[in-house]
């Protein structure tokens, strides 16, 4: 049965992979349209999250923006088979514009090796990519439901030589020693953390269980650390690849301090472009003990 759902699933994937970027994106806007019109999971999720973590906004405001953030959450379905069916100087041809490389010089330039943060905002797999296109970089990743499908992915998001490490205490190790090289290394820093490498700190104003894996990383290996994410762009022109500094303390040694300073850092990106940003996730369901579940009301954390 499993080798059957993946046969299925990768013939899928090369089928949307034919798709132009214009054409993923009309196809994903309406897909997005659909899981905000009709009770999904993911429309009520989005309006939980927004509610909470956007107060300030106004009903009205909040409204749209739930329909713009599944609108966008559709597109990067559907762009994701691009970036890994497309040949590797296509998907590339995509960044139109960039901002903030040369922060990533200055960080390098200290011999030092440095973690790119990129929350899930706009297209992280091309960040990814286009990241890996430049510099000698792993990045950490976590084994899908279906075993076949792990193979694939690794060959895919490894097309330029990027090194693709489990969330284990061996590929921690390398993403370690990577670093010490004055490697690049890759985290997806917005997902609610397993086992023991936790704090809870604020994210938008709530406190959630927070990875503590980037503060040890650094004071492990002296390594600095920047945001990034690939903006979409109107009108199917691309996208904006930009990369902004971290905030203050995220090497502290006190995980409070740090993980606030984390979900600071990626609060100031999603603030940014907040339509394009995973709303759908459930990133507030680990909160402090005897705390209330946003997501089900009925359950103490």
């Amino acid at each position: 049965m499993s080798s059957m759902k993946y046969r299925l699933v990768s013939g899928l994937l090369r089928i949307a992979g034919r798709l132009s970027l214009a054409s993923a994106q009309k196809l994903g806007s309406r897909l997005g349209w659909l899981l905000w019109k009709m009770p999904t999971k993911a429309r009520q999720v989005t309006d939980i999250n927004l509610d909470i973590c956007l107060p300030e906004l106004s009903e009205a405001e909040r409204h749209e923006l739930s329909r713009s953030s599944l609108a966008h959450t559709g597109m990067a379905m559907l762009e994701i088979p691009l970036m890994w069916e497309w040949p590797v100087e296509k998907c590339l041809e995509l960044v139109r514009e960039t901002e903030g490389l040369e922060l990533i010089d200055n960080a390098l330039a200290a011999n030092k090796g440095l973690i790119l943060l990129a929350p899930h905002l706009g297209n992280w797999e091309l960040a990814g990519l286009f990241f890996s296109s430049r510099y000698k970089m792993a990045a950490l990743y976590s084994p899908p439901n279906m075993p076949e499908f792990e193979d694939y992915m690794i060959r895919v998001r490894g097309r330029l030589g990027s090194e693709l490490v489990r969330g284990d205490r061996r590929g921690l190790a390398r993403l370690a020693a990577l670093l010490r090289e004055g490697g690049v290394a890759g985290i997806l820093p917005d997902q609610s953390p397993r086992g023991k490498g936790n704090a809870f700190a604020s994210f938008f104003g709530m406190e959630v269980k927070t990875m503590t894996l980037v503060s040890k990383l650094m004071q492990r290996t002296g390594a600095n650390a920047l945001m990034t994410y690939a903006e979409r762009l109107p009108d199917a022109r691309g996208f904006r690849l930009v990369v902004r500094q971290v905030e203050p303390g995220l090497d502290d040694k006190d995980p409070v301090v740090a993980t606030t300073a984390l979900n600071r850092s990626i609060e100031r990106c999603v603030t940014e472009i907040p339509e394009q940003y995973q709303w759908e996730y459930k990133r507030l369901r680990h909160r402090p003990a005897g705390e209330i579940n946003p997501y089900n009301p009925d359950r103490v954390c």
